[in-house]
């Protein structure tokens, strides 16, 4: 069996600027900062702040998700571990 299918969603809006955050304390060794987003709801942006979290790997690089214009809009690529 396969499972779903990612289905991009093309919003017609542009997002807007990306906050500039302060970070927070890191609550312990090995934490990485991952910035906050603006997250679409199907109406409007929400801004979604920047945690810490532990990665998966102590080598994992974070690459941050963003925002990438396409014919007819923006579509969200989500940040991942690499």
């Amino acid at each position: 069996t396969t499972g779903p299918v990612a289905r991009e969603v093309v919003v017609t809006q542009a997002p807007p600027a990306v906050r500039i955050e302060s970070q927070t304390v890191i609550p312990g060794p090995g934490y990485v900062w991952t910035p906050g987003y603006w997250r679409w709801t199907g109406t409007d942006y929400v801004w979604v702040s920047g945690s810490w979290v532990m990665p998966p790997q102590p080598t994992a690089v974070w690459v941050r998700g963003h925002w990438v214009h396409r014919t007819g809009g923006w579509v969200w690529v989500a940040g991942h571990w690499r």
